[in-house]
């Protein structure tokens, strides 16, 4: 049994606190991430998982036993890091040995291990290579295989695609995802890519300034989002948000009216900020006017950059948009579709 129970988790370094009391649960077999902006307490948190920070309050237990003054090595985790840490002087198959010679495991268990990950991470022709012969993808999947020979009850990912491009980024995502099917091994992850999150994660716990703002599966954060952080943050392009008013059953912005969402208990008069993804508005001539600002083509659709009511607005549409900057569109929002945030708290009206 492999859960990882975290359970009013503070730290401060000095008189900074970074986490206020985060409770998180992660299932045996499940994949969390963990994701937010630079500063939110991601990283500090992972390294509390593995030992490597100190943990000031709360209790963190790994398969059933908790570990707050458990060494790392006890702790039988595997951590897999930003930078890849290979060893420039040893080949692939010693670099993935590593951890297994230090605690003098038999050779053949080494090369039966060694075997095993190698050929699950399609590095069963490179391991006579050096670090220095491999691409970044390969450097990576080398580190993933150091830690796949230990097998962990836990993997714990530190940000592991950030040093890479855009397309190894893309294809990596994908091998961690099929390694983690094929493994089913529980895994923590932290970065700061919401893409990442989307597309990889069982369950995604989105932190801001130290605290938790919302845990869930990926679609069921993106589609109703607790308030308008996890709105913003999930989701690329991000909502639009529009501040304004509730009048005569419907959504005032400046002169402009916008339908409402399925929300019950809104008064009239009431100050909100009305959210609605890019893929959510339509072109339609009775709608409003929008001020075209830019065209971005992609092919398989068309982003557009406009202003309603001095409000900027991101759209985007699988039609082909042939306006030109300066030039009006006319656009309505699918309200099935639509969210409506209390304009104080930054809530989301259900």
């Amino acid at each position: 049994m492999a859960q990882v129970s975290i359970r009013d988790v503070r730290k401060a370094f000095g008189t900074t606190q970074i986490l206020h009391g985060v409770n998180v649960e992660v299932a045996d077999g499940e994949f969390v991430i963990l994701v937010g902006p630079s500063g939110c307490g991601k990283s500090t948190l992972l390294r509390m998982i593995a030992g490597l920070e100190n943990i000031k309050s709360g209790e963190i237990s790994i398969g059933g036993r908790v570990v707050n003054n458990v060494p790392p090595k006890e702790r039988d985790i595997a951590m897999v890091f930003q930078n890849y840490a290979l060893y420039p002087h040893m080949t692939v198959g010693e670099n993935m040995a590593f951890s297994l010679t230090l605690v003098k495991a038999p050779k053949d268990v080494i090369r039966q291990k060694v075997g095993r990950a190698a050929d699950i991470l399609g590095l069963d022709k490179l391991l006579d290579r050096y670090p220095r012969q491999l691409s970044g993808g390969q450097r990576q999947r080398v580190a993933m295989g150091r830690a796949i020979v230990r097998d962990p009850q836990v993997f714990l990912f530190d940000e592991p695609l950030s040093n890479l491009d855009a397309k190894l980024r893309v294809q990596m995502r994908g091998e961690i995802k099929d390694l983690h099917q094929r493994l089913g091994t529980t895994t923590v992850y932290v970065t700061h890519d919401q893409i990442e999150a989307m597309t990889m994660a069982d369950k995604i716990v989105v932190m801001q300034g130290g605290h938790v703002e919302q845990i869930g599966a990926p679609l069921d954060l993106y589609d109703r989002p607790n308030n308008i952080f996890v709105a913003g943050f999930i989701g690329s392009p991000a909502m639009n948000f529009l501040p304004g008013h509730i009048g005569n059953n419907a959504f005032r912005v400046g002169n402009l009216s916008l339908p409402l969402p399925n929300t019950r208990g809104v008064e009239d008069g009431k100050p909100v900020t009305y959210g609605i993804r890019p893929e959510h508005w339509m072109l339609d001539a009775q709608g409003v006017p929008a001020t075209v600002r830019l065209v971005e083509p992609t092919g398989s659709e068309t982003q557009v950059v406009a202003e309603i009511e001095g409000h900027r607005v991101v759209c985007a549409f699988r039609e082909r948009v042939l306006q030109r900057p300066g030039e009006i569109l006319h656009i309505t929002p699918d309200p099935a579709s639509a969210h409506l945030f209390d304009a104080t708290s930054g809530k989301r009206l259900a």
